[in-house]
């Protein structure tokens, strides 16, 4: 039998009603009903979660699988996830799990306290928690317990999300959250309508936020032939992470392959991607990388100074480091990211 938690952020309204700030959905859920996660529900007037603990994914993987290319690079990270999801992506890859509420009306998965979450990646020799392949936001009193037992054992943390947190949410996992790789899936307020079931305004909120108080911030963009590859879209994009977020944010650009709703689209090109990276680098960003097309040349890290090769990837696997306390040992420039 599924145990239900009493959740954070939301407040109480008239006639049993309660509105949960958790995302920027900020749903109003009348007594009995459920928001658009489909996993938090009011209950006589009360806002619970019913996915605390109940873990539906658990495995090691390499941080650059997340991906996270500046963040203890060549390190295991031990991977969670709970079912559901606040965006209901037309083209999302875990869709089994992350739409197992709102199309199965289940919530499946194994309970597994915080506490043995931190442990089981200790004994994996892991330097990190990641919680990803759903929506960290979704199972935020979970991630957060866990987060903070992670923290004080000495392990990383880091959300792969789709940046629909509330301000509150960010400012409160801010102290335990190391880095967080976050979906720009579009710079189209219509793609988010139509493809996602959210707005895009949020997302670039979340991401200004999150490098305003420290978070270590990478973004992730799949192209998708036809709905947001033109030059002037991706240049959009770059733009906005160089003059919002920094020159020193890296830019994953990555192919998409059809999958859930999404199958009469063609898989991306590899000179989408090619072109999408030159776009990034000629917009002034240090770090633009190329994804799911296992062994191009824009996989790797670079120096953003004299062009040296610094880390050598194929897919997610890393062949060479050759990073000196963090700086180029050929021009000595400061590579950003978490090295240690």
């Amino acid at each position: 039998m599924k145990k239900s938690h009493v959740a954070m952020f939301y407040d109480k309204l008239d006639h049993n009603r309660v509105r949960c700030n958790l995302c920027a959905h900020h749903c109003v859920i009348g007594e009995g009903l459920q928001g658009v996660c489909h996993v938090r529900q009011n209950v006589e007037g009360e806002l619970v979660t019913w996915v605390y603990g109940r873990t539906i994914a658990h495995h090691i993987d390499p941080i650059e699988k997340k991906p996270l290319f500046h963040v203890l690079p060549g390190t295991l990270a031990y991977s969670v996830a709970t079912p559901g999801c606040n965006f209901r992506c037309s083209f999302c890859q875990n869709w089994d799990i992350s739409q197992m509420p709102r199309e199965q009306h289940l919530i499946m998965g194994t309970e597994v306290s915080p506490a043995q979450v931190v442990a089981d990646a200790r004994h994996g020799g892991c330097a990190s928690i990641a919680y990803t392949y759903t929506e960290p936001t979704i199972f935020f009193e979970y991630a957060y317990a866990t987060a903070q037992i992670a923290h004080q054992q000495g392990l990383r943390n880091v959300f792969v999300t789709n940046g629909y947190q509330t301000p509150e949410v960010i400012e409160m996992i801010a102290p335990y959250l190391d880095a967080a790789n976050v979906d720009l899936k579009s710079f189209q307020p219509a793609f988010y309508r139509q493809q996602v079931g959210a707005r895009l305004q949020p997302v670039l909120d979340t991401l200004k936020q999150m490098k305003e108080v420290g978070i270590w911030v990478e973004v992730t963009t799949l192209i998708i032939p036809t709905l947001n590859d033109s030059e002037d879209e991706l240049r959009d994009i770059a733009r906005f992470i160089r003059t919002e977020l920094g020159t020193e944010t890296p830019w994953h650009v990555s192919a998409f392959h059809p999958i859930y709703k999404l199958l009469d689209k063609p898989r991306t090109p590899t000179r989408t991607l090619h072109r999408a990276r030159e776009i990034g680098l000629e917009e002034g960003l240090r770090y633009v990388y190329e994804g799911n097309i296992p062994g191009s040349a824009g996989e790797n890290t670079h120096c953003w100074h004299c062009g040296q090769t610094l880390i050598r990837r194929f897919g997610f696997a890393v062949s060479e480091i050759r990073l000196v306390d963090g700086c180029c040992p050929a021009c000595g420039a400061a590579i950003d990211g978490i090295w240690a």
